[in-house]
């Protein structure tokens, strides 16, 4: 199924990225909101900061967001070592094609890692990458109907 992640995991601090790198992968291409800051915040918790430190000496970093406001963006490529991309209208593949062309790097080397199948999810696989998904950054203090919809998302892609 298309919308089924390679890896489902329940935080980015799950990931095994000892083992992504030795099965080929050089770049991993993440969601900004829910995924590595709460949404809309603008701001990186401290251990995602240090996770994404650590990650560049191994990996291309980039986050692609489908957020259209370009003062957020900016926002956060000021506090960022690696490229934000915004209005990437996921989950459309083609700003991500075009990332991945300007450094060189094939769809078969990238990951794709998000919280929403809908679009992270389905966005890597048409791009011909492997997908993680994770759960909300969040989770906790998202309102009941988010969740509600997460988790009827999640329920999608395991059929």
């Amino acid at each position: 199924m298309i919308l089924k992640p390679d890896y489902n995991v329940e935080s980015l601090f799950d990931i095994d990225f000892k083992e992504l790198k030795s099965k080929g992968i050089n770049a991993i291409l993440f969601d900004l909101d829910s995924t590595l800051m709460p949404s809309k915040s603008g701001e990186y918790p401290q251990k995602v900061t240090e996770l994404l430190e650590e990650l560049k000496h191994n990996f291309v970093i980039a986050v692609i967001s489908n957020n259209k406001r370009k003062e957020y963006i900016s926002k956060v490529q000021s506090i960022s070592s690696f490229s934000i991309i915004g209005n990437a209208n996921k989950p459309s593949p083609k700003v991500m094609q075009e990332y991945l062309k300007t450094i060189n790097i094939s769809p078969k080397e990238t990951i794709v890692v998000g919280d929403r199948p809908l679009t992270d999810i389905l966005a890597g696989k048409l791009l011909g990458a492997k997908t993680i998904l994770v759960d909300s950054i969040t989770k906790e203090s998202e309102n009941k109907l988010t969740r509600f919809i997460r988790r009827l998302e999640r329920l999608v892609i395991r059929h």
